[in-house]
């Protein structure tokens, strides 16, 4: 089942991701915004562990404080 994360000062407006038993991340959506970075974001997140994406994204900053990469770190923070 996809989780969906609600975004805030990016232009993403929300995130979707599915994760699986093993905290292993197997998909990752970015709705609105930039679809070339975020595919990329999406690409090299999936396959790895919440902690290792959201430690690595953590305090990105693109404007207003964050991005999408720390949004995303944000909402995988959200589950551990």
């Amino acid at each position: 089942m996809m989780q969906v994360f609600k975004t805030s000062g990016v232009c993403a407006r929300e995130i979707k991701f599915k994760i699986n038993d093993e905290n292993i991340i197997e998909e990752v959506e970015f709705i609105g915004g930039c679809s070339g970075n975020q595919s990329a974001i999406a690409a090299l997140a999936e396959g790895q562990t919440v902690e290792y994406v959201a430690d690595k994204l953590a305090g990105i900053e693109c404007r207003n404080g964050t991005s999408c990469p720390d949004q995303l770190s944000k909402a995988l923070k959200d589950l551990v």
